[in-house]
């Protein structure tokens, strides 16, 4: 893999994916959801720090489950995102697993600061991701290419920014996945990258989105068996994306109050329902 690695991306391909219907339904729901921001009340604004601390929770969930194939639990993920280095009765290679994907996270919440590339590598690196050095250096340069591309999207309409961001993804993943023996050691490869492109798309104003480990591999199988890897991407992501953000949007609007109400009123209706029926045998 010797020689520069950059990403190309051809406007006219990007609109082109931008006007396929599920990107731009998962452009609606992007918009949706940042239409939200500024928020308006503190309420609001402690549900969306919640979100963001269950995202990584949920991150170094799907992380851990691809890295060990062992059935880690939300639980295992809460602990360690709390701090804990063991969990009686659980076996160590969770927590460990655990450990490098919360280091990992970490590792990339830096890079949003700094915007150094070497820290991609050393998410990698904490991962066990198993990027050799060819690997690292075509990483790096794609990530430079794809740095001084955000810029020139970051006005776009957000169709364009998610098909962007869908493109960088689809153009790392075939770098870290260049020469692997299986779809199942592409997923593995591919976790830093999936760490990198939200950061990617933070700087373009497109929200983050979170797959599950059964959509890592899932996201990894497609690809495998894909001639067009570009348009396995955008079909299998763009729907996911589309969930995500409706529940983002669902978690910052939730309001505790309303919805004791609202089931109040469920639990009322169905009670209703019930007594109506119970008549009608009668």
């Amino acid at each position: 893999m010797g020689g520069m690695m950059t990403i190309a991306l051809n406007e006219t391909e990007i609109r082109r994916i931008a006007d396929l219907p599920e990107v731009r339904e998962a452009a609606r729901s992007a918009e949706e959801l940042t239409a939200l921001w500024p928020l308006g009340s503190a309420l609001q604004m402690d549900n969306d720090a919640k979100y963001t601390e269950d995202l990584q929770v949920r991150f170094t969930l799907a992380f851990a489950r691809v890295l060990t194939g062992m059935d880690v639990t939300p639980a295992d993920a809460e602990f360690v995102y709390e701090g804990a280095d063991a969990i009686p009765g659980r076996p160590q290679a969770i927590v460990d697993a655990l450990l490098a994907a919360d280091e990992a996270y970490e590792v990339m919440e830096d890079y949003a600061r700094d915007r150094e590339t070497d820290l991609v590598a050393e998410a990698a690196q904490a991962l066990g991701a198993g990027w050799g050095n060819d690997t690292v250096l075509a990483v790096n340069d794609a990530i430079a290419s794809a740095t001084s591309y955000a810029a020139q999207v970051a006005n776009a309409p957000m169709a364009e920014r998610f098909a962007a961001a869908l493109a960088v993804c689809d153009a790392l993943l075939g770098v870290v996945s260049a020469g692997v023996g299986d779809a199942h050691e592409a997923a593995v490869r591919s976790l830093p990258v999936l760490l990198y492109v939200n950061e990617w798309r933070e700087e373009c104003a497109v929200p983050r989105i979170c797959l599950t480990d059964e959509q890592i591999l899932g996201l990894a199988e497609v690809r495998w068996n894909a001639s067009d890897t570009m348009g396995a991407t955008v079909e299998f992501i763009a729907p996911l994306a589309a969930a995500e953000w409706r529940r983002h949007r669902e978690n910052v609007l939730w309001d505790p109050d309303e919805a004791k109400q609202r089931a109040k009123a469920e639990d009322e209706e169905r009670n209703k329902r019930e007594l109506a029926a119970k008549f009608a045998d009668k």
